[in-house]
């Protein structure tokens, strides 16, 4: 499994390299980030020690459902619903569909590095 690469960068510059790619004038290069974070204290946020724990979790056990995560975390399934949502417009998880029409979460990196710039 891969490790996800993320960066930080403010939204404006994150405006900037988009039009820039838009308009054909930036390429990124294939070790670039692929995910970007607004601020440090968003990434502390969507990577917090339980939430680690959660992807950890999900990652060892491979539940078949959103109740089943629930039932094996002790967290609320409404709760960790709203977290996994998070977590997916990240890119950190997504969700296949198992049986009975159930939500299966599944965990796409095995750990993340960060890239973090002083310049630009």
């Amino acid at each position: 499994m891969k490790t996800l690469k993320v960066g930080i960068v403010s939204r404006e510059a994150y405006k900037k390299r988009t039009l820039a790619i838009a308009k054909g004038e930036y390429v990124p290069p294939k070790n670039e980030p692929k995910i970007w974070f607004e601020s440090l204290a968003t990434l502390t946020q969507v990577l917090s020690d339980q939430n680690r724990a959660l992807l950890k979790l999900i990652l060892e056990t491979r539940p078949q459902s959103l109740q089943e995560l629930a039932d094996k975390s002790g967290r609320a399934p409404s709760n960790l619903s709203r977290t996994l949502r998070t977590m997916e417009r990240y890119g950190l998880v997504h969700f296949e569909h198992g049986p009975n029409r159930q939500l299966v979460p599944q965990v796409n990196y095995s750990g993340v590095e960060l890239e973090l710039s002083f310049q630009g």
